[in-house]
Formats: C-alpha cells, structure tokens, sequence
C-alpha cells in the first residue's frame, strides 16, 4: 500500500509539472494571456546599455577599450533612473578576437585574459555583459564560433550563444573557417529573460521566432551591421525590446511597437531605463493619447505615445501597483485584448 501511495504521489507530481508546462506554453502562444500577465506584474525596472564602438587591434588593447566603455557606461547608469546602477551591457560583433586572416587565427579563449579582465569588471560594476567572441572551443574537434558569451554580475559565463547564420563565401567556408550554432537560447536573468543573436542572423525568421517562443523579453543583438528596418520591424511583431550594439552609425534600442526608444549615433555608449511590466494600447477615444492615465495617476504612470502610430506603451512607477491594475480601474482594454475581441466578431 505504501508503495501504491508513493507511486501515486510521483504520478501527481508528474501530472502537475506538466500542467505548469502546458499553461507556460499556452501563454507564450496566446499574446491575449501573455499581454495580461506581463501587465499584471509589479513594476519591473531595467537599466540597459549598449556599445557603439569599432573594436582593433591585438586582443590586449581590446580588452582595454571594453573596460574603459564598461566604466563609462556604469557612470551614465549612476545618473539613469534611481542610480542603482546598470543591469546589462552589449557589445558589438567581433568585438574581442586576435587579428588575423581566418578563424582559426582571430581565435581566443575565454580562460586567462578574457575572463580576468571583463569579469572583473562585471564584478566590480555588479552588471550582466553580453561579450562577442571569435571563441575557441575546448573539444578534440577545434570547433572555432562566432559567439556571444554571457557574464552575470559576478562575472560568471552563465550561457553563450552561437551564430547560426554565418555569412558563407563561394567556397563554401563560414566567416574564415567557424563552425555555425544550432540552437537560440534564451537565459534567464535576474532582470527578466534575454535572447542574443548575431549580425547576418537578424535575417532569418528562425531566431526571432524562436526567441519568442522562448519567452525573450529582451533581445540582444550584437552585430557588424548598423541596420534598424529589421529589428524595429521584429520588435513590433514579436512584442519585445531589440538592443542593438554595432561599430558605426548607430546603437539602438527599440520598444515593443517598433519605435526608437533610444539611440546613439556617436561612438560611446547608450544607457536607457525600461520596465518590462509594460502594457500595450492602440487609440481609443477614452485614452486620449495616455492622458486618461496621467490626470488620473500622475507621475505613477509612464508611458511613451505616438499620435503617428497611434499606439503607445505605458508601464506603473507604483512599486505597489501594476499598470493592469490601473487599466481595469479606467475600463481600459490592451492592444492585444482588442485585437483578438474584434476578430471574433467577423
């Protein structure tokens, strides 16, 4: 009998899990239920940041340039929001190797220089880094990535991503001799859920949507290539944050409707607060633009809004109260919730 119970009791653990699974899963795929659970949370502020620089030289003087940005941007960070300092930092592609023709020269590893260095500074700073790497791998088959290597604040690698869409020349050979990732991983961090991808990946459909999936609230994305059409055009279809990290023209970050939140043409570094218990609302009479919301709640409601697009996000600065919460109070519907009740009416 004891054996029937415990069996039983394993069966139920089982069966709970699975249900805990299948109601993560179902809200990933209905945006209503997502939408509603993201704006159900309490205030949830992260600071970011971002590197628009062009990295040279041998690998000593880049580590002396990522330094040099990591503290330049915890000093923007000490003046962003409440001071308590940078959540994340996101370099550009490419930008700690060994100069050289191939991968194989352009290689480095993470232990020794790498690690002593910008995980200190991780350390020292207590922020999340996102460090692209030309990365040798340890394993009998040399496998040489192009990667984005993830330190949390204690200087840890806590997850590296891999390219999976390396640009491949005439001859069949991925960016001088890399062997291509396989999968998109998304890390949980202390500040909310991180997807990564890499320059030509932005191209493919696969690594947004499987980011999505994944339930990324921020996407990464550390790139040779300055371009903004496309992950401005992701940000609006998958509903998540892009920061974009590049050696020219721009670093961008752009919000959950696609617009530029924040953006640095000149080489340095971007910082930017966000709230990731943030609601989305399209027009409505009874919004007027956000105001129903700043003359009810004042300063304990933010938002940013676009007459243009006629849509706007809007977040609560009430560590006590959600931005659902005062959206019910005023009759208020989401985005998604109207776009999902005016589609069954057809």
């Amino acid at each position: 009998m004891r054996h029937a119970c415990w069996w039983l009791g394993g069966v139920l653990v089982v069966l709970a899990e699975l249900a805990m699974v299948a109601s993560a899963a179902a809200q990933v795929a209905d945006p209503v239920a997502r939408a509603t659970a993201r704006a159900s949370s309490p205030p949830r502020k992260v600071v970011i940041g971002s590197v628009l620089t062009r990295f040279s030289g041998p690998l000593d003087e880049r580590l002396a340039a990522a330094a040099r940005l990591i503290d330049q941007a915890a000093r923007e960070a000490a003046r962003t929001g409440d001071g308590r300092g940078l959540d994340l930092l996101v370099f550009p592609e490419f930008a700690l190797q060994r100069p050289g023709a191939t991968a194989a020269e352009q290689a480095v590893s993470l232990e020794g220089a790498v690690l002593d260095t910008l995980g200190a500074k991780a350390r020292e700073h207590r922020m999340w880094l996102v460090l692209p790497v030309t990365l040798r791998e340890h394993g009998p088959d040399g496998r040489i990535s192009n990667a984005a290597v993830l330190l949390d604040r204690a200087g840890k690698v806590v997850g590296i991503y891999r390219k999976v869409h390396p640009v491949i020349d005439d001859q069949g050979v991925a960016e001088g001799g890399l062997t291509p990732g396989t999968e998109f991983p998304v890390f949980d961090c202390d500040f909310g859920r991180l997807g990564i991808l890499i320059c030509w990946d932005m191209t493919y459909e696969d690594g947004w949507d499987a980011l999505a999936a994944g339930g990324a609230e921020i996407v990464a994305v550390s790139s040779a290539s300055p371009q903004t059409l496309r992950p401005s055009a992701e940000a609006l279809r998958h509903g998540y944050y892009v920061l974009t990290s590049t050696p020219r023209d721009n670093a961008t970050l752009f919000d959950p409707i696609g617009r530029t939140a924040a953006q640095v043409t000149a080489p340095g570094v971007l910082v930017h607060e966000i709230d990731l218990a943030f609601a989305i609302l399209h027009w409505t009479e009874a919004l007027r633009e956000g105001r129903a919301l700043t003359e009810r709640f004042g300063s304990k409601v933010g938002h940013t809004y676009s007459t243009r697009e006629d849509t706007g996000v809007f977040w609560s600065n009430d560590p006590q109260r959600s931005i659902g919460s005062m959206l019910r109070e005023l009759g208020l519907r989401q985005m998604a919730e109207s776009v999902e009740r005016m589609g069954r009416r057809r």
